[in-house]
Order: structure tokens, then C-alpha cells, then sequence
């Protein structure tokens, strides 16, 4: 066994192998995927634009909405760019410490992702369930640490799994069946014991996504009961409505997640997981600036007078 592993060459770059394979479809996924990152880029940062110049939205909802767009923002940013980048010069390489850096960020912002779904969630319960106390409760200062808090967890919490793929050696196969670094390719490339890694994935990684969802669920408990038994149909439908936006997101977010990591394994496939995984990397912060301008009028406003102004401005 010492002398095997002595005979394999240690990796210091991996190889990218994208989602096509045909010429064909290579130029039309580049343009797709440059289509949706621009939009998903426009999208977010008219909606910080819109909540930053409007007082009216300066409130706890708002607040993390603008978070939650900046996030997206980055989310996308780990790993679109280097496809695209990838494509014009035409390769597939990516280095051994800049495939464990996009590791890192995608994963921090997916943890930042979860836990600001249930921050927002526990916005509404307060604001439906408590709203008068709203103002008391909802203060600045807890909006502050509440998005503090997912920052420094989110932080920890991807450093220790980042942490724990550096110990594993990596040998002769360097090629990833992705178009970004994710784990559970790394780790079937790895000729070292993954037995940790995987341990700590499934239990640590798993709580980590697993409570923020159970909190979002007791929220949505609480708020379904309480509209309930708000005695007009027109009060039930306005606060329902307040919530319909970020349950919208919430479907979108964990549903692509499940269908992605919690899959049973034998029904993953080298060919599945990086079309599955286009739909919460690319697709999903793309549609969350749509799904909250849609139905809320206070933003619609807010996006008019941005883009009312930026048209007048190049005028």
C-alpha cells in the first residue's frame, strides 16, 4: 500500500468538465449562463439600489432582503465567471487552491442563504404574530447581529469542512464532472480515507442546514395559526400575502438543495448532479429579485423610481 501510494502523482491543478461535452452545446450554454448571471446581477443590485434610496423601506423586512440580494450576488459570482472564463480561453483547468477557495465561498454563501430564509422568517412571524410589539422587538441592533451571527457561522462552519479537504491527498485523477469545485466530487477523487469528511458532512453539515428549516417551519406553524383566526378574509389575505413572496423563495431555495444532496446515493450520477445543481447556483438567485418585486407594491414603487431616475439621468 506505502508503495502505491509513493507511485501516484500528487494534483496541483483539477480540470473542469463542464456540463457539455459537444461544441454545439458549449456555445449555447455560454450564453445562457452569461444571460442569467447578468440578469441575476441586474436583478439583485436594483433591488439594494431600490431599498438603499428609499426611506419608506428602511425596515427589518427590507433590511434583509437587501442582504439576502447582496448574497445571491456573490453566490453566483463564485462560480458563473470561471465557467465563462473557462469557455472563452478555451480550458478546463483550475488551480488546486482556487478550486478549494470557490469551495469555500459557494458553500459560506449557501449557509449565508439558509440562514437568512430563517432570519426573514422569524421577521414575519414577529411582524403577523406579535405586530405590536414589532417595533420593539425587531430593533436595528438585532438586525444587525442576527446577520452577524449567519456571517460568523456560516464562516465556521465551511472553514472546518475546508479545513478537513486539505488533510486529503489527492492523486492521479484530477477531473471534476462539474463546472465548479463541490465536495462530493473532491471527495470521490481523493485516494485518501474520506470517512471523516463524510461523517462530519452528513452530521454537522446537515444541522447546519437542517435547523435553520425546522426554524422556518415553526414560524410558518405560528403564523398559519394565527392568521387563522383573523376573523376577516381580507386580513387573513393581507397577511398571508406579506409572507407569500418569501415562502416563494424558501420552496425554490430547499427544494433544488434536497434534490441535489439529499437524493439517495445510487441515484447520483456524474451526468444529473451538475444540470440539478444549476437550479439553485444559477437559476434560484436569479428568480428571488422577480419573486419579491412581484407581488409587493411598496418595492415595485422603489424599482420604478430607480429605473425612472437612471432613465432620465442618460437622458
Amino acid at each position: 500500500m506505502p508503495m502505491s501510494r509513493a507511485n501516484q502523482s500528487t494534483v496541483s491543478e483539477f480540470f473542469l468538465l463542464g456540463l457539455a461535452k459537444q461544441p454545439q452545446q458549449q456555445q449555447l450554454l455560454f450564453v445562457l449562463f452569461l444571460s442569467m448571471y447578468l440578469a441575476t446581477v441586474l436583478g439583485n443590485l436594483l433591488i439594494i439600489l431600490a431599498i438603499s434610496t428609499d426611506s419608506r423601506l428602511h425596515t427589518p423586512m427590507y433590511f434583509f432582503l437587501s442582504n439576502l440580494s447582496l448574497v445571491d450576488i456573490c453566490f453566483t459570482s463564485t462560480t458563473t465567471p470561471k465557467m465563462l472564463t473557462n469557455h472563452v480561453l478555451g480550458s478546463q483547468s483550475i488551480s488546486f487552491l482556487g478550486c478549494f477557495t470557490q469551495m469555500y465561498f459557494l458553500f459560506m454563501f449557501v449557509d449565508m442563504d439558509n440562514f437568512l430564509l430563517a432570519v426573514m422568517a422569524y421577521d414575519r412571524y414577529v411582524a403577523v404574530c406579535h405586530p405590536l410589539h414589532y417595533t420593539t422587538k425587531m430593533t436595528p441592533r438585532l438586525c444587525a447581529l442576527l446577520v452577524i451571527g449567519s456571517w460568523v457561522v456560516a464562516n465556521l462552519n465551511v472553514l472546518l469542512h475546508t479545513l478537513l479537504m486539505t488533510r486529503l491527498s489527492f492523486c492521479a485523477d484530477n477531473r471534476i464532472p462539474h463546472y465548479f469545485c463541490d465536495a462530493t466530487p473532491l471527495l470521490k477523487l481523493s485516494c485518501s480515507d474520506t470517512y471523516l469528511n463524510e461523517m462530519m458532512i452528513h452530521t454537522e453539515g446537515g444541522l447546519i442546514m437542517i435547523t435553520p428549516f425546522v426554524c422556518i417551519l415553526v414560524s410558518y406553524i405560528c403564523i398559519t395559526t394565527a392568521v387563522l383566526r383573523v376573523p376577516s378574509t381580507k386580513g387573513k389575505w393581507k397577511a398571508f400575502s406579506t409572507c407569500g413572496s418569501h415562502l416563494a423563495v424558501v420552496a425554490l431555495f430547499y427544494g433544488t438543495i434536497i434534490a441535489v444532496y439529499f437524493n439517495p446515493s445510487s441515484s447520483h450520477s456524474a451526468e444529473t448532479d451538475p444540470a440539478a445543481t444549476v437550479l439553485y447556483t444559477v437559476v434560484t438567485p436569479m428568480l428571488n429579485p422577480f419573486i419579491y418585486s412581484l407581488r409587493n407594491k411598496d418595492l415595485k414603487r422603489a424599482l420604478r423610481k430607480v429605473i425612472g431616475r437612471k432613465k432620465f439621468s442618460t437622458q
